[in-house]
């Protein structure tokens, strides 16, 4: 085989497969969705960092167009589309959702009610001043790895020496394949205490951090009600924190009140804030209060400010709990500490954040004062050869002077050669011969200028040494003495507390579960009206009664029901969804009602109805099941006396649909008919009695290309008749059989 030729390599398909995909679910973790501990970022967050820092976009410089940074980010560091990095950049931008912004917008960045940003081309940014000092310094002193990009043509910081826990500040939120993360960010001063007391004893426990680390601190402020599961959350990285918002109440004009919302949970930031106002009206509407007399949203670019006007003589501490317990209010924070630690993602506690934070800080004091040393050892090179030429200055010139070519002058400074060289005596020929400076040293000598030999100016170089010899040993004490390196890590943590800390914002407390009681409502008989575009509502008996003959013409489904109960419905999905009656709206005849889908589980597009019943009225019945391809079976009607909104009300096998429910009774016969007109009569008590889960038992022998088409009950004695083809079929005369036959075929 000529190596021209492609080579098969014979796999099993699924092998290749289940490769490619945890290939793809790998790259999209560790370089995509999940942020690495050390400097707290996801790639391309740190790419448009690092970016806007070689651009020079620094805080004392203008602001420059987002597009700009997007473009020159996407050419270079990251290739997966403009949005993804533009939607980066606006949240690093906005002070509602990061615990310290790191870029500074200029422009539409959206805002806490869910306006989203202006597009890039209006907007403009530089970074921070925190964010140069803090995320991006000594970028210069090889304190971190750079890597090829994608296409090899630049190198970028494998991670950037972030000097603060950025993971823990700014929290993270991300979703990859199979995993996700979510960390609430935290307060910057109470963060470094931590850091400085686990420098100070790294055998500290999660509890005595957690005198320094209170909870969450959250941008939008609100109060953290669950304090006693904090512990576990931080020494799991995994559980549930619960915030609510914060609620006052002020005093009005004729001894009227008003809840004040100024603070809101973190997770009603964008759309929740119309939601809670829509929730809120809702509330109104169906009646669960009527001690709210008006709703206003008065926020600006102050804060927030939600005013829910009172009736006179309104209990605000229950409307209040009443809030907490039907909307958004209280709200349940997810955390999910999980980053990418050594190459690979790890859910990880408060203390080992700080660990992995503490061992980075380390590697890059490491790092930074290697590289610092190294230059200072240089200085020192070059400043002891300057001083050492300064005392033999006439005897260099004379070298100079002599030589004919720079390789000459620079042999005979460095090794001695002083063959091509004239001198005007063998006294400076011999002292020639024993000079033995550095090559670097040599280079200085060659490129100093006469300005040099000036009395200040060597003055001046002997005190510069003098700077260099003390920083040699303060580098060499950093370097070679934990407890130095500590005190600087500590120095540098203390200035960035002192200059960019601010007050916790979150409360943390233990709060009681609020308790709202409902006005209950007086129990009384109404009926459920549904029309065939399933647009429901209730009406009171008596209005009922009063319009029969256009409700009945007018409704696919009328359902006498008590107002405190369910209605179910079922579908030939083989579900069953219920609808609290107190939801529905409860009226005039002529309002149009509510569709049934946003009331429910139940979607118009996907299913169709079966049949719609009391929920109570079941209690006492049994069901008749019927599917399409003519399995049956009985249920007792307990079995759907469920709290779930959906459950699966039958089994059903491959390509079949549920036909039909009804309510059955012992003495009832029944009638089977299928498309091809075969019918088929048995009693009731034939078919067994089945769990929920069952698929039941065949009811008739279906001929092929033949379905179950309608199911009829009608009881013994009773004359029943019902149109096939145009033509009437009386039931009751039909021959009765056993079931499982294949039925009549009726020929009219």
């Amino acid at each position: 085989m000529s190596s021209n030729e492609p080579q098969i390599i014979r796999t099993e398909y699924s092998d290749l497969m289940k490769k490619s995909y945890i290939d793809y679910a790998m790259s999209v973790i560790i370089a995509r969705a999940l942020p690495d501990v050390r400097d707290g970022l996801k790639p391309v967050q740190r790419r448009t960092l690092y970016d806007m820092y070689e651009l020079g976009i620094r805080y004392d410089r203008p602001y420059r167009k987002c597009a700009r940074i997007v473009g020159d980010t996407m050419g270079k560091y990251h290739p997966h589309g403009d949005s993804s990095i533009y939607d980066a950049l606006v949240v690093m931008a906005q002070d509602f959702k990061k615990g310290m912004v790191l870029v500074d917008g200029h422009g539409n960045f959206g805002s806490i009610e869910g306006d989203g940003a202006a597009a890039m081309r209006y907007t403009e940014a530089r970074l921070t001043k925190f964010t140069q000092e803090a995320y991006l310094a000594d970028l210069d002193k090889d304190v971190t790895d750079f890597v090829p990009n994608f296409d090899e043509t630049e190198k970028e910081p494998l991670v950037l020496p972030v000097r603060v826990p950025n993971l823990l500040v700014n929290g993270a939120e991300g979703i990859a394949v199979g995993m996700a993360t979510s960390i609430p960010t935290h307060n910057l001063g109470e963060v470094i205490d931590a850091v400085k007391a686990y420098m100070k004893n790294d055998a500290i426990s999660t509890r005595q951090l957690m005198k320094y680390v209170k909870g969450p601190d959250f941008p939008t402020g609100g109060i953290v009600v669950n304090k006693d599961d904090l512990l576990n959350i931080y020494e799991t990285g995994q559980g549930k924190i619960k915030i609510r918002g914060k609620v006052g109440t002020e005093e009005l004009k004729g001894g009227r009140k008003q809840l004040v919302i100024t603070e809101i949970p973190y997770t009603m930031i964008g759309t929740g804030i119309g939601k809670f106002l829509n929730d809120v009206a809702n509330l109104v509407e169906a009646k669960k209060t009527t001690d709210i007399v008006d709703i206003s949203n008065q926020s600006s670019k102050e804060g927030i400010r939600i005013v829910l006007e009172l009736k006179k003589g309104a209990d605000a501490e229950n409307l209040k709990n009443m809030l907490y317990k039907k909307t958004r209010l209280e709200d349940t924070f997810g955390v999910n500490m999980l980053a990418v630690a050594d190459g690979r993602p790890e859910t990880l506690g408060l203390k080992a954040i700080i660990e992995h934070h503490v061992d980075f800080q380390f590697e890059l004091a490491t790092r930074k004062y290697k590289t610092l040393l190294s230059k200072e050892l240089e200085k020192k090179e070059v400043q002891e050869g300057l001083i050492k030429a300064c005392d033999v200055i006439d005897l260099i010139i004379e070298i100079l002077r002599g030589s004919k070519s720079v390789k000459d002058a620079r042999a005979c400074l460095v090794n001695g050669v002083t063959d091509n060289i004239k001198f005007k005596s063998n006294i400076s020929k011999k002292m020639a011969a024993m000079l033995r400076f550095t090559e670097r040293q040599a280079t200085a000598i060659l490129e100093m200028r006469l300005y040099k030999l000036i009395g200040l100016e060597i003055e001046a170089l002997q005190k510069e040494h003098e700077i260099t010899l003390a920083n040699i040993a303060k580098y060499e004490d950093i370097l070679n003495n934990y407890e130095s390196m500590s005190n600087v890590i500590i120095e540098e943590l203390d200035a960035f507390k002192k200059e960019y800390g601010r007050e916790r914002r979150t409360v943390v407390e233990n709060a009681e579960e609020a308790v709202f009681e409902e006005n209950k409502i007086e129990e009384q008989e109404v009926v459920f009206l549904m029309d065939r575009f399933g647009y429901a509502k209730t009406v009171d008996t008596s209005v009922y009664e009063r319009n029969k003959d256009a409700a009945d013409k007018e409704n696919k489904y009328i359902v006498h029901c008590m107002n405190t109960g369910k209605i179910c419905i079922f579908t030939d999905t083989g579900r069953m969804h219920q609808v609290k009656v107190p939801d529905l709206p409860y009226g005039k005849f002529r309002d149009k009602g509510t569709p049934i889908d946003n009331l429910s589980n139940y979607s118009s597009a996907e299913e169709q109805i079966i049949m719609v019943c009391d929920s109570e009225q079941m209690r006492f019945a049994k069901l008749l099941f019927a599917t399409k391809q003519g399995m049956i079976k009985r249920v007792e009607g307990t079995e759907f006396q469920v709290a779930k909104r959906t459950i699966a009300a039958t089994k059903l096998q491959e390509e079949d649909g549920l036909l039909s429910v009804q309510v059955v009774t012992e003495n009832q016969q029944t009638v089977l008919q299928t498309k091809n007109g075969y019918f088929l009569r048995f009693r009731a008590a034939d078919i067994p009695e089945k769990k929920k889960g069952a698929v039941g038992v065949r009811g008739i022998k279906l001929q092929q290309n033949d379905e179950l088409e309608n199911v009829y009950l009608f009881e013994e004695g009773t004359e029943t008749k019902i149109t096939y083809k145009e033509k009437e079929v009386t039931l009751n005369r039909l021959k009765a059989a056993k079931r499982d036959g294949v039925g009549t075929k009726y020929r009219g």
